[in-house]
């Protein structure tokens, strides 16, 4: 998903996603007038592998995101994008999530080129911002020390609520997975705009909510999410929710509305996310192991799902 809005924002190409489980029973209407991607970590994926050559049997091209040279889903497509970030050997995907973000933003970006979306002035400056990421990301593993505190605070807590905007939704989604997967703690990832349409009735000092509150103060679009960001935390807080609030570094706002933040460095409103994720893995780690489980190995679950 945060793939989708990256490609809308810098090609301005309509995309849709599904779950590759779904995919081959929606009878998707595609054929040679649209390009397929598939996003695999292991390149074995059963529901992946199945979904790969249902589109291939409707005509449409494909491109596989693998981090597993030469494995069948990468053979198979008719281009790959490797991510190479090395063997993953924990169950939940982690670095290999990181990388397939940044992978999806370079295609997402040298598309917007070759449709003259992205001048080669933007472009240029988009890559010194990728390339700044690892060391802004060295400093959020520094909030490790946070992420624990806030583990040993919560880690009593069943259920907890993940919300963001736009591109910072599908973070939210990932952070809530990574805490079901790693410590069996249930967690919803939400629209936030959609609060109110529901789960606002379940949000009360029982229920944390874990926010993303970022703001690029350079893209109009992220000022105006930002803002009503800042009404919801308030909404949220008179109905005496606990609030754990990622913002941008120096947000006296959101931190003086929260009960808990963790900073994120600046970065531009596309890059965000890979940033972003971080400290909720760190979080999900922290409470597995505060509630003495085994972080590489959760039960149930396997690192490539080869049965359908």
């Amino acid at each position: 998903m945060a793939g989708q809005y990256m490609i809308l924002e810098l090609a301005g190409v309509q995309v849709d996603v599904d779950y590759a489980s779904e995919f081959e029973y929606s009878n998707p209407l595609i054929g040679p007038g649209e390009l397929t991607i598939l996003i695999t970590q292991s390149g074995e994926t059963a529901d992946t592998t199945a979904a790969l050559r249902e589109a291939k049997s409707k005509g449409s091209r494909t491109i596989a995101i693998s981090n597993v040279v030469d494995s069948t889903i990468a053979r198979e497509a008719d281009g790959v994008i490797y991510t190479h970030a090395g063997p993953e050997i924990s169950i939940a995907s982690t670095k290999a999530f990181s990388a397939q973000m940044a992978a999806l933003f370079l295609f997402a970006l040298h598309l917007g080129q070759t449709r003259n979306k992205v001048s080669r002035d933007l472009a240029r400056n988009y890559i010194r911002e990728l390339l700044a990421l690892p060391d802004k990301t060295n400093a959020v593993l520094r909030c490790a020390a946070e992420c624990e505190r806030l583990a040993d605070k919560y880690h009593q807590v069943e259920d907890f609520l993940f919300l963001g905007r736009a591109i910072h939704y599908p973070i939210a989604m990932d952070g809530a997975l990574k805490l079901k997967e790693v410590s069996y703690v249930h967690a919803e990832g939400y629209p936030t705009g959609e609060t109110k349409h529901g789960p606002n009735a379940l949000i009360d000092e029982t229920l944390p909510v874990v926010i993303i509150a970022t703001c690029d103060r350079n893209d109009p679009a992220s000022v105006v999410r930002y803002e009503q960001n800042v009404s919801n935390i308030k909404g949220f807080k008179k109905q005496s929710g606990r609030v754990i609030a990622l913002a941008s570094e120096g947000d006296s706002e959101v931190s003086g509305l929260a009960d808990h933040t963790i900073f994120i460095p600046d970065a531009p409103e596309l890059l965000l996310p890979i940033l972003e994720i971080v400290p909720l893995q760190l979080f999900a780690y922290y409470m597995a192991v505060r509630r003495g489980l085994d972080v590489d190995r959760p039960r149930n679950l396997v690192k490539s799902v080869t049965l359908e």
